[in-house]
Parts: C-alpha cells; sequence; structure tokens
C-alpha cells in the first residue's frame, strides 16, 4: 500500500478499531426504529486531501461481530435469513471514485459486498479532521452515511403483518465514523 508520499499526495491511513462505528438501522414494524453495529471493522483510507477525488477507501467487516442489543435477534440476523455469517463472514466495501462535492465533504462510489453479492453503493463522507495523537502519530476523522435496499443483495426475508405492511423495512440506514492513523 501507498504510505505518506510528497510525489503522490496520497496518505495511507489505517482504521483504528478501537475508534471506528459502523452502525445500521431499519424500521420494524413500519414504524419502530432498530439500530445495531459490528464490533469488528478493519481498512484503509488512501487520502489525498488537496484533491479528494484521488481517494480511495477499502473495508472489511465481519459480519459475526453484528450487535443490536438483543441476542435473539442478533442471532437472525447473522443466520440464512440476512447476513448467513457462517457461510459469508465478511462484508466488504471498495470505493470506485470519490466526487468531492467541497473541501472536506465528498460522495464515495464503490461496490458493497454482501453474502458474496457485490451492488453499487453512495456513501455521502467528510473529512472531519486531521491532527496528531498525544501517541504522536498523525490521525484523521471521517464520517459516512447511506442508505441500501436489502433487496439488492437478495436480502428478502420478511413477515407481512395483519393490519397491512411488513415487519422489516427494505430500506436501511448507514452511518460510520472512522478515526485512522497514518501509516508513516
Amino acid at each position: 500500500m501507498t504510505t505518506s508520499s510528497a510525489s503522490t499526495g496520497l496518505t495511507t491511513y489505517t482504521l483504528d478499531p478501537a475508534h471506528t462505528s459502523v452502525e445500521f438501522s431499519g424500521k420494524h414494524m413500519m414504524f419502530t426504529t432498530v439500530k445495531g453495529h459490528f464490533r469488528k471493522v478493519e481498512g484503509t483510507i488512501q487520502l489525498d486531501p488537496t484533491d479528494l477525488s484521488r481517494s480511495q477507501v477499502e473495508v472489511t467487516i465481519d459480519s459475526g461481530s453484528l450487535e443490536s442489543g438483543n441476542e435473539m435477534r442478533d442471532g437472525h440476523l447473522k443466520s440464512a435469513d440476512f447476513l448467513h455469517a457462517e457461510e459469508h463472514p465478511q462484508l466488504t466495501f471498495k470505493s470506485t471514485r470519490v466526487e468531492p462535492t467541497d473541501d472536506t465533504h465528498a460522495r464515495v462510489y464503490g461496490d458493497l459486498t454482501i453474502r458474496g453479492i457485490s451492488h453499487p453503493l453512495v456513501l455521502d463522507a467528510e473529512l472531519s479532521g486531521t491532527g496528531v495523537s498525544p501517541m504522536g502519530k498523525r490521525v484523521a476523522g471521517f464520517s459516512a452515511v447511506g442508505k441500501l435496499s436489502r433487496k439488492d443483495w437478495g436480502l428478502t426475508w420478511n413477515m407481512g403483518l395483519e393490519a397491512g405492511g411488513v415487519l422489516v423495512s427494505d430500506e436501511i440506514k448507514i452511518a460510520i465514523d472512522v478515526e485512522a492513523f497514518a501509516q508513516d
């Protein structure tokens, strides 16, 4: 991987799992929001702060690390009805292009792979800031949000409700907060 280089302008940052959060939310019974997150996330961000369009992102998420605060629901979300974590232990995201909208914001286009199925996903991202940690490491903060349709990845399990509607929404929202350290 590329590290910081004056000639390329790119610095490779490695996600700090202790300070990175990948969360999801969806509607239950059409009106209640249920949230969860993944405990194990790793990846890199190649950042060119002078030309965000040259930046790149690669992330791997351990699908078995999903937690929603309810053990029974977690088991169901990890089952073959949803993520099938036993057979598909990883979700991945790899950017295909970054489209800056201003000096610190961009749309990150990429391919999200769930259960071995890849589809495009767009994230609205922000470079929150850069600095030096108390340990002397260069760090950067990022955040991103997006939404996806479960059906695009074959995640179609659901139940109809007696009063109409379905148990689990098709639309899932994603919220990501990252702290990453430069590979010097």
